[in-house]
């Protein structure tokens, strides 16, 4: 169902208002020191929690290769490069962002708590909005994505900023960051459901967000998916 620019700009941004007024309403949401608790804590050539500290590498493999490629379309070799390498910025801020990914839940997973995640979440954040971003340039405009592009990236990673802060003064608030993390996924589903294409498959991102769906369940059933073989836990 698409429609007309304005409409599509005003359902997502009454929305978008909604949920914010909503968020701001429920009260202070700390973090639950029981979501540390892995399931799968085996302990291999030194490195505790193994599987979940290793299975990040494919991570830093592919924000890598796309920081590669991207780097490649700002800086072509033997030409010079165009405007219109602009319309990659937000991807360069995801791979960016998903290349950090690797590293900082790596760095999380050898030992769980409150100073780690921190790591994990913050270059997380920056991807979830810069892929936020990028759909807005590729379905509203390109003027439309790099105007958002520095202010999303900043309130993604307030987001997290301001969690850790609040933990620290014992008033922790993960509201902001549910707010990135599960609001923007929804907010690409309906950029993709409300406004053309400008060259992105659509089935191509729902089939990305619907793996990230996937995974966030793995992750909520990470001890039942263990007990089932004892092999890999869900997360």
């Amino acid at each position: 169902m698409k429609v007309n620019r304005r409409t599509g700009l005003l359902l997502i941004g009454s929305l978008s208002l909604v949920v914010i007024l909503i968020l701001s309403f429920l009260p202070r949401i700390p973090q639950d020191q029981a979501y540390f608790n892995f399931a799968d804590q085996r302990n291999f050539f030194g490195i505790p929690n193994f599987f979940d500290v290793v299975s990040n590498i494919p991570i830093v493999l592919v924000g890598g290769l796309g920081l590669w490629y991207l780097l490649l379309l700002f800086f072509p070799s033997g030409s010079k490069a165009t405007g219109d390498r602009w319309v990659h910025l937000p991807y360069l801020g995801f791979f960016l962002g998903t290349f950090f990914t690797g590293f900082g839940s790596a760095f999380y997973h050898l030992e769980p708590d409150n100073e780690s995640v921190f790591w994990d979440r913050l270059p997380m954040a920056i991807a979830f909005t810069s892929f936020l971003t990028a759909m807005i340039t590729e379905r509203i405009s390109l003027k439309a994505g790099l105007f958002w592009f520095l202010p999303l990236l900043i309130s993604g990673a307030g987001s997290v900023i301001y969690w850790r802060l609040t933990e620290q003064m014992g008033m922790g608030d993960l509201r902001p960051y549910i707010l990135v993390q599960y609001y923007s996924p929804l907010v690409i589903v309906l950029l993709l459901l409300l406004f053309l294409p400008t060259f992105t498959r659509s089935g191509d991102i729902l089939a990305v967000l619907g793996f990230y769906g996937l995974a966030k369940v793995s992750e909520i059933l990470d001890k039942e998916i263990f007990v089932l073989g004892g092999i890999l836990s869900g997360h």
